[in-house]
């Protein structure tokens, strides 16, 4: 802006200096305040779409965690049937966008509020650094247990030939026994590989449910301490829809790991009340809880930035990379192709609900 300009509009040059000078650093310290944002409070109001939101979230929670369950007796949500690959990319869509669009830019906003300190906080990137570390931890978790499962399974399928062929060879000639026993061999190896399989998805469904409980637990205190009806309400659709596809991508992990009845139920039940917990705790210490507190800052921070390095790692290793590679979607065209387009819409989807949530 030109001098000749501005004194044509009867502005001094030397006045308006001093109005930048005045206003800009103003303007920065007002963004960057540790108080509580002015909201519409309204306790009363707040507090029945709370209610509204357990009530919600719970039952979405439930039906989404146990339909692929009931895929044993509904042929079409079978994890053999190509509807159930649709279904479940899907399902790790909405994981993948959670870790990405909603749980990391949480982690970052923590971490890096002008209410901390600027020492540590400001000098290094923790978000960054918890999550890698959340991603690395949760791969050498999950490479130990199957190794451990594995070596586990191996050892139990050599004690049962050993005792088949022992038991064989007290009736039949030496020549027969050997083949028998090479027989055995064979068989044991499928079973092997077929439990090793098992055991994979047991270990994948249980870290996949402990990154989901750790974001669920926060997210529900987040929202039970609330007493905006403005901020409530949108978060009851958008967790309900969440949480509704993230049990869809959970329990077809739980079904492939063909666990028994009573730890299906026990883990269908963890994964429902979570958030619904998450909320009654919000609610309870809604009187003394300060989302601009350093304490609360840094716990939600580094909790966050872990489960979206659980969630980031889970979603491409362990469910789009293990189903993409598998030979039924590899020798199918039709369905690779459903497949990566159930994916991009469910990542889609979640990520338009971070404009509300």
């Amino acid at each position: 802006m030109s001098k000749s300009l501005l004194s044509t509009w009867g502005i001094p040059m030397k006045n308006l200096l001093w109005v930048v000078l005045i206003l800009l650093p103003a303007s920065v310290v007002g963004e960057c305040t540790c108080e509580p944002e002015e909201e519409d409070r309204n306790k009363t109001l707040a507090l029945k779409y709370k209610l509204a939101a357990i009530a919600s979230i719970l039952t979405a929670s439930g039906i989404g965690v146990c339909l692929p369950v009931l895929g044993k007796r509904v042929p079409a949500l079978s994890p053999e049937r190509s509807f159930f690959f649709i279904v479940k990319a899907f399902a790790a869509g909405v994981i993948l966008s959670t870790g990405f669009i909603h749980v990391l830019p949480d982690a970052f906003e923590s971490l890096t509020s002008p209410c901390l300190s600027e020492h540590p906080w400001g000098d290094f990137p923790f978000t960054g650094f918890v999550a890698m570390v959340s991603a690395i931890g949760t791969l050498m978790v999950d490479t130990y247990a199957t190794s451990y499962y594995r070596r586990r399974a191996g050892a139990k399928a050599a004690a049962t030939v050993v005792a088949g062929d022992d038991e064989e060879g007290a009736v039949v000639p030496v020549h027969t026994h050997a083949t028998h026993g090479h027989a055995h061999g064979s068989v044991s190896l499928e079973l092997d590989s077929g439990e090793t399989d098992r055991l994979r998805h047991r270990v994948i469904s249980q870290v996949l449910e402990l990154g989901i409980i750790v974001h669920s637990v926060i997210i529900g205190i987040a929202l039970g301490a609330s007493e905006s009806p403005k901020t409530i309400r949108p978060l009851i659709a958008a967790l309900t829809f969440h949480q509704f596809f993230e049990g869809i991508g959970l329990g077809g992990c739980i079904t492939q790991a063909k666990f028994n009845t009573r730890a299906v139920a026990i883990m269908a039940l963890f994964f429902s009340i979570t958030t619904p917990m998450g909320i009654a705790v919000g609610i309870g210490i809604s009187n003394i809880y300060s989302e601009t507190s350093p304490t609360a800052l840094i716990v939600e921070g580094v909790f966050n930035a872990a489960s979206a390095g659980i969630l980031i790692y889970m979603a491409l290793v362990d469910l789009l990379s293990a189903d993409f590679m598998s030979p039924k979607l590899q020798s199918n065209g039709k369905l690779q192709l459903g497949a990566n387009v159930s994916l991009l819409i469910g990542a889609g989807c979640m990520s338009l609900l971070a404009k509300w949530a």
